[in-house]
């Protein structure tokens, strides 16, 4: 039986400029396992993201056992991510509304089609 998992839709902007898009790409075409491995530690079992433009989207999908505030405390005490997330953080451009330790958005949903 498969365990209950959340969906969670998240955006934020790159900067404007084909190279450093380009290189972000590239990293993302293999994350450090370091990485991947804190993203499953803390409770995210799938996660995709796509691009248009500048625009990313993010979905997330997470087990019970994931909390935002659980997985900044795991990636604070993780000097491999905040090293990736140092690394990442020249290619974003975030929200204003961002704070720099949460550069990702959480979105609201506003639609759904009927099951």
């Amino acid at each position: 039986m498969e365990r209950p998992t959340t969906r969670f839709c998240l955006t934020l902007d790159l900067k404007d400029d084909r190279a450093l898009i380009a290189e972000y790409k590239r990293y993302h075409e293999k994350v450090w396992p370091e990485i991947t491995k804190s993203l499953r530690d803390a409770g995210v079992v799938d996660m995709e993201i796509y691009l248009l433009g500048t625009r990313m989207f993010m979905i997330m999908e997470v087990n019970e056992g994931f909390s935002f505030a659980k997985k900044a405390k795991m990636d604070l005490d993780n000097p491999k991510v905040r090293e990736w997330e140092d690394l990442m953080g020249k290619f974003q451009n975030p929200f204003p509304n961002a704070s720099p330790v949460e550069r990702w958005q959480v979105m609201e949903k506003v639609f759904e089609l009927e099951k």
